[in-house]
């Protein structure tokens, strides 16, 4: 298969060619794509050597997919124009996710809805796509009524500016910043720009998607997300009240049994999931489960995972590998 990466130079582009070649997803040309600034930069993939083009110019050599992740203005330009030309898209950015026309798709939750004619399908928010692995078995089986989640995410998920800020701060050496404040030895409770109604982008973004993804308006979610000097991925205190009543040990059954997941649960040995543990799986990893012992059928769990594989690279990937198996590409 033609497969085009588009944005191929950055964090999550080089993470998903990493992907691609751990999978062995049959790739049988490569089209690295990036800007103009990139054009004509050599990327290596699986021992051989590919010319970086430019969005406009991959269009032309018809590959039957492309892993955007390039940013929201790059996606809505050119998202279409390759869909047009017959070739499906699974973006990374936010442009399309809330589009009713468009899905979004966690493979493990709602690979189903995905048919021939999705030309241009949503990649969801790291921090979403975690936590809906998690709560898919449990809804279906407790049903949720409500979810409240705080999450502690790594710098990654900003990029690599984000990355050398905390470098430097760390070294103690004056550079270029990401954020509006230091991140070293810091927590910021700011992810993407403030809304109207005091939550952030980000908050917002992981109460619409989990409900989108879910098939389930009537799971109501609350969010803070906060930025820590972390590298492995994303942390998730999350707080699920269902409707019917469980057995800790039913669900940690079902969360052994889910697809995607990895149960870390053994506080008499110090066993819960850390970031530095999650990096470089593709698994989400969930531990912490208890009762909350505040309200009836209510539970706690610790969700993490890297965020630039099953939160970015992982899940677009497996998107792809989702079409394949079914014949949509």
């Amino acid at each position: 298969m033609k497969v085009a990466v588009v944005g191929a130079t950055g964090l999550v582009g080089s993470e998903i060619l990493t992907v691609l070649a751990e999978r062995n997803f049959p790739v049988t040309e490569l089209i690295p794509v990036a800007s103009e600034k990139s054009k004509g930069k050599e990327i290596e993939f699986k021992g051989k050597k590919y010319k970086v083009v430019t969005p406009a110019e991959a269009i032309a050599l018809k590959p039957q997919v492309a892993l955007f992740s390039a940013g929201g203005g790059t996606s809505t330009e050119f998202a279409p124009l390759y869909a047009e030309a017959g070739i499906t898209v699974v973006d990374n950015s936010s442009a399309w996710r809330m589009d009713p026309t468009k899905k979004l798709v966690v493979p493990e939750v709602n690979g189903d809805v995905l048919t021939a004619d999705d030309k241009i399908i949503a990649n969801p928010n790291c921090s979403t796509i975690q936590m809906v692995v998690v709560l898919k078995p449990l809804h279906e089986k407790y049903k949720i009524k409500r979810v409240v989640v705080s999450t502690y995410q790594s710098v990654t998920g900003t990029g690599v500016k984000a990355v050398t800020q905390l470098m430097d701060e760390r070294a103690g050496k004056e550079g270029e910043k990401a954020y509006p404040y230091q991140i070293d030895l810091n927590v910021i409770p700011h992810i993407d720009v403030f809304q109207e109604n005091g939550y952030t982008k980000e908050e917002m973004k992981m109460i619409k998607e989990t409900n989108k993804i879910m098939g389930d308006d009537s799971i109501r979610v609350t969010a803070t997300t906060v930025r820590i000097p972390v590298m492995g991925g994303h942390s998730e205190s999350v707080n699920i009240e269902f409707e019917n009543d469980f057995d800790l040990d039913t669900v940690r059954a079902l969360l052994s049994e889910q697809e995607g997941v990895i149960v870390v649960d053994d506080p008499a040995n110090l066993k819960y999931p850390m970031p530095k543990d999650a990096h470089g799986k593709d698994e989400v990893l969930v531990g912490r489960i208890r009762r909350d012992e505040s309200q009836d059928n209510t539970l706690n769990l610790w969700v993490v995972a890297d965020n630039l594989r099953k939160g970015a690279a992982t899940n677009a990937v497996q998107i792809a590998e989702l079409l394949d198996k079914k014949g949509l590409i």
